[in-house]
């Protein structure tokens, strides 16, 4: 059984992907019924890069998936590369002739919705954010079935008379991660407490900013694990270097965190980000406190999921531009308040779904087999966690 993904641009729309992806080849839900897989991308996003370390072969439709914001010639050009995009996306399919696709929405996918429905192949179509974004409001209707990550993005797309399916967002194994080696491997000592600051790919000069300024009193009260990105990192080994000898080690940043992030989210007492949907839910699925500072730009689309986790009582909004130094220290009081943490580790918990991988397969591969989509509440299960 060969079966498509379609994604790219961001790590949001991608990364869900990929753990689709490994759930699909994991040999003990598949045994040896492992389907072929075939990437289909675009130019300009992460695809190229995070896709051709996993060995899924990888093909790129003319379009650029990341769609141009500037005045430039790209506004010009990027309408026309889709147009000739979706024959492109078309010839793809009618070659390869997959038994159905994943797609989680964003610029790829509107070639491969168009293509795919004359070719009647089943289409899974995954949306993120509680607000869909607007590919995915314009092509939703030319999908099979739909899989969101919150129960308000089903009631948005209601219209589209698709069937809609709470799946949570698909992330990397959450469920086998030890909690005490991923300290040890920080460095972290048994009665300490660990905050872990990333903003994400977006606007982490916020972050940047606050924390250099708290940094001598925060280090005083806790661990920091501080992902910086690439221009911040300068800096950051500076106001390392300025701090006093005994508590360097207490402060530890870094460019980047990859392989190692899920570690440093199992090793945290607390994550301090932003509200993108992979980041919402790798933290509610190991039931971590959070305080989520949404990006303010994009639509509005990390607010509205910021609101999620912070109406449940999971997680503490502030809002972007209200945060600074004061904001970062005030964060880290949480850690004082035993009851409090506790309290937003289990509404995070209750919010979880660390399955969402295994439930999101688990309908593409019903649709590729022709077979009568499961009832919303199996899928349900299985996004929490359920085997089977």
């Amino acid at each position: 059984m060969r079966l498509l993904i379609a994604a790219g641009g961001t790590g949001g729309h991608i990364y869900p992907a990929l753990a689709v992806a490994r759930s699909l080849s994991d040999p003990d839900r598949v045994g040896s019924s492992r389907p072929d897989l075939l990437w289909l991308g675009g130019h300009r996003g992460l695809e190229s890069s995070l896709v051709r370390t996993t060995g899924i072969p990888f093909r790129r439709l003319l379009l650029r998936s990341l769609r141009t914001v500037d005045r430039d010639v790209h506004l010009v050009l990027d309408p026309a590369r889709l147009a000739l995009a979706v024959p492109q996306a078309a010839a793809i399919l009618a070659r390869e002739r997959p038994a159905a696709i994943f797609t989680t929405g964003g610029y790829v996918a509107i070639p491969v919705l168009l293509a795919a429905a004359p070719l009647r192949i089943p289409v899974l179509l995954w949306e993120g954010n509680v607000v869909p974004g607007r590919s995915v409001r314009a092509t939703a209707r030319l999908a099979t079935a739909l899989a969101v990550a919150f129960d308000a993005t089903c009631q948005a797309l209601r219209a589209t008379g698709r069937p809609c399916y709470v799946t949570g967002t698909p992330i990397r194994e959450t469920r086998t991660v030890d909690r005490a080696a991923a300290r040890a491997s920080f460095g972290i000592p048994p009665d300490g407490h660990l905050v872990l600051v990333f903003g994400g790919s977006q606007a982490v000069r916020r972050f940047n900013a606050a924390l250099a300024q708290a940094l001598p009193r925060l280090v005083e009260q806790v661990h920091v694990i501080h992902v910086t990105g690439d221009d911040g990192y300068a800096p950051a080994l500076a106001g390392r270097q300025a701090l006093p000898e005994q508590l360097r080690d207490a402060y530890r940043p870094r460019p980047f965190l990859r392989d190692e992030m899920l570690p440093a989210l199992a090793a945290a007492d607390l994550v301090i980000g932003r509200a993108g949907s992979s980041t919402l839910a790798e933290v509610t699925a190991l039931g971590l406190p959070m305080v989520v500072v949404p990006y303010p730009h994009a639509a509005g689309h990390q607010r509205a999921n910021a609101l999620v986790l912070a109406d449940a009582g999971a997680a503490r909004l502030v809002e972007d531009e209200a945060f600074d130094a004061g904001a970062m220290l005030d964060a880290a009081r949480i850690l004082d308040d035993p009851t409090a943490r506790e309290r937003m580790a289990a509404s995070a918990r209750a919010l979880g779904r660390p399955g969402a991988a295994d439930a999101a397969a688990d309908l593409l591969i019903a649709l590729a087999q022709r077979r009568s989509l499961p009832d919303p509440a199996v899928v349900e299960r299985r996004s929490r966690g359920a085997v089977g």
